[in-house]
């Protein structure tokens, strides 16, 4: 991670338990404000589907472990971990978020 944080967007922007999507130096990133202001990111590319839909996802709770369930094939994805319930050879990349003041910021890998 190059540790630059890049402003997205207000907290109050984000609907709770819905995503957004992002462009961040060429990484298609996937929001969600889960609990309070807790905002989580993991990449918007749904790697079965081959499409970035990721954001428009379902999300969820599994045995108190937040996930998102992509629109198009309903494979769910961990937004802690990134990794696949439903096939654990796959994840997402999961991006660092943090809330400052009320604004998201998120870090992207360097080039």
């Amino acid at each position: 991670m190059s540790g630059d944080w890049n402003r997205i967007c207000t907290l109050i922007e984000m609907l709770p338990e819905r995503g957004a999507a992002c462009l961040v130096d060429g990484y298609q990133i996937a929001l969600f404000r889960i609990e309070g202001d807790t905002v989580l990111a993991v990449g918007n590319f749904d790697p079965f589907a081959r499409a970035n839909v990721i954001s428009r996802g379902i999300v969820g709770t599994q045995e108190g472990r937040w996930f998102v369930a992509s629109p198009m094939y309903k494979h769910r994805f961990d937004l802690r971990t990134g990794t696949c319930h439903d096939c654990a050879e796959v994840c997402l990349p999961v991006f660092p978020v943090r809330v400052d003041s009320g604004v998201v910021y998120v870090a992207v890998p360097e080039e």
